[in-house]
């Protein structure tokens, strides 16, 4: 079908973390001081919107890779053919846009199978 896997040819780049990430987390890339650092996306707050993902567990401090396009494969439970948002819960998604005042709806994907999530971000837009 033409497409290639995760990693090839994939607009990667290797990044500190400034927290543990868990496989399959959506992921904020944010300024530290001039330094540019990857920590869980969050949709409880304005900024630390979805840039990307992670295909491995990284302990803060170590350096992620850090994939902006492509399939997210460490991922389960998915429904395939749904559209899925940033979660609340720090590093999720979720079907449901979160509704809070504050809260950020961004749509991050749909599910190709239980376990793929193609990433595909939209603008995020901060609730009032």
């Amino acid at each position: 079908s033409g497409v290639a896997p995760v990693g090839i040819g994939a607009d990667s780049k290797v990044l500190s973390a400034s927290e543990n990430l868990a496989a399959g987390d959506k992921v904020n890339v944010w300024n530290d001081s001039g330094t540019a650092k990857v920590r869980k996306a969050d949709a409880t707050t304005s900024g630390k919107e979805a840039n990307g993902f992670v295909l491995s567990a990284v302990t803060s401090g170590n350096n992620a890779t850090v994939y902006f396009d492509g399939t997210n494969t460490q991922l389960s439970g998915l429904t395939p053919g749904a559209v899925y948002y940033l979660s609340a819960t720090a590093g999720g998604i979720t079907t449901t846009p979160p509704s809070g005042s504050g809260n950020v709806v961004q749509r991050v994907g749909r599910a190709l199978s239980a376990t793929e999530l193609t990433f595909e971000p939209g603008e995020p837009i901060t609730l009032a």
